[in-house]
C-alpha cells in the first residue's frame, strides 16, 4: 500500500490524475471501475482537460458502474449512472457500448448482480478501481458489516450513508433506502485500486482504514490485503501526522 498526502484538494486531483492517464497509456482498453461522490470529481475534470489538450485517448476505455440506486429510472437526476456518464463516460469519449452499468431499474436486481459479475469476469477483471471512502468505511456501498467476499448484490442502506448521500440530492428524505453495489469481491479482485480521500471529517475512518484491525465493521480496511493500492489524501483528511499504511508514502505538492 502506498500513501501519498497531497497538500490540497487540487493536488489531490493532479496526482489521481496522473494515476488515470497512466494507466490510459499502458492500457488503452483498461477496465476502470469508476465511483461517482464529491472526491473523484477534481481528478475527472482534470483527466477530460487532458483529453480536450489532445494529451490522452480515453475512447476505448471499459467503464463499469460501481454502484446505483434500487429503483431508479436511468433518466432520475439521483441516478448513480446519469452522474458517471456526466463526470467521466462522455467527458472522456468513452461510447456507451463500453459501459457496464448497475442497473437500478432491473425487474430482477439478484440476477442483474450476477450478470454484472460475469461481465467483469468476462472482460478479464477490473484493471483499476477508482474508489471514495464512505464516513462509515464503505466502498462502493458495501456497508459495514461487509466480508471481504460479499459478492455484488442488493443492500440497505446505512443512515450514515443515507446521510451523507442527502447532500447531493436536497435532503435524506430523497435517498433511496437501497442499491445496488459491486461486491468486495470485485473491488478487492481488482488489479489496482486507486483510494481518494479528501476533508477533515474523513480522518478518522481514514486512520481506521490504515491502522487497527482489518474487519468487516471497516468494510475499506481490507484494502490492506489488496494487491495494489494507491490511497491519496490531502493534509486535512490526514490532519498534523499522516496515518502509518504498511508501505510507503510519499507527498504530492
Amino acid at each position: 500500500m502506498r500513501l501519498i498526502v497531497a497538500d490540497d484538494y487540487a493536488a489531490l486531483s493532479r496526482a489521481a490524475a496522473d494515476v488515470l492517464a497512466a494507466t490510459i497509456a499502458a492500457e488503452p482498453t483498461a477496465a476502470i471501475l469508476a465511483a461517482t461522490g464529491n472526491t473523484p470529481m477534481g481528478a475527472y475534470e482534470d483527466l477530460a482537460a487532458r483529453r480536450r489538450r489532445g494529451e490522452i485517448d480515453a475512447s476505448r476505455l471499459r467503464v463499469f458502474q460501481l454502484d446505483e440506486y434500487l429503483g431508479l429510472p436511468v433518466d432520475d437526476p439521483r441516478s448513480l449512472f446519469g452522474w458517471t456518464r456526466r463526470s467521466f463516460v462522455e467527458p472522456l469519449g468513452v461510447p456507451d457500448t463500453n459501459v457496464v452499468r448497475l442497473p437500478g431499474d432491473a425487474a430482477d436486481p439478484a440476477a442483474a448482480c450476477r450478470a454484472y459479475e460475469a461481465a467483469v469476469a468476462a472482460g478479464g477483471g477490473i484493471d483499476l478501481a477508482v474508489l471514495g471512502l464512505g464516513p462509515n468505511g464503505h466502498l462502493g456501498f458495501n456497508e459495514p458489516p461487509a466480508a471481504a467476499d460479499a459478492p455484488t448484490r442488493v443492500v440497505d442502506l446505512t443512515p450514515e450513508s443515507i446521510v451523507s448521500n442527502g447532500a447531493y440530492w436536497g435532503g435524506s428524505d430523497r435517498v433511496p433506502r437501497r442499491a445496488l453495489t459491486a461486491g468486495m469481491t470485485v473491488v478487492l479482485a481488482s488489479r489496482r485500486v486507486l483510494l481518494l480521500v479528501s476533508g477533515e471529517h474523513k480522518r478518522e475512518i481514514l486512520r481506521r482504514t490504515l491502522e487497527g484491525p482489518v474487519t468487516p465493521a471497516v468494510p475499506a480496511s481490507y484494502l490492506r490485503r489488496a494487491a495494489d493500492v494507491t490511497v491519496i489524501t490531502d493534509r486535512a483528511a490526514v490532519g498534523s501526522s499522516a496515518p502509518n499504511p504498511p508501505g510507503e508514502a510519499a507527498v504530492a505538492e
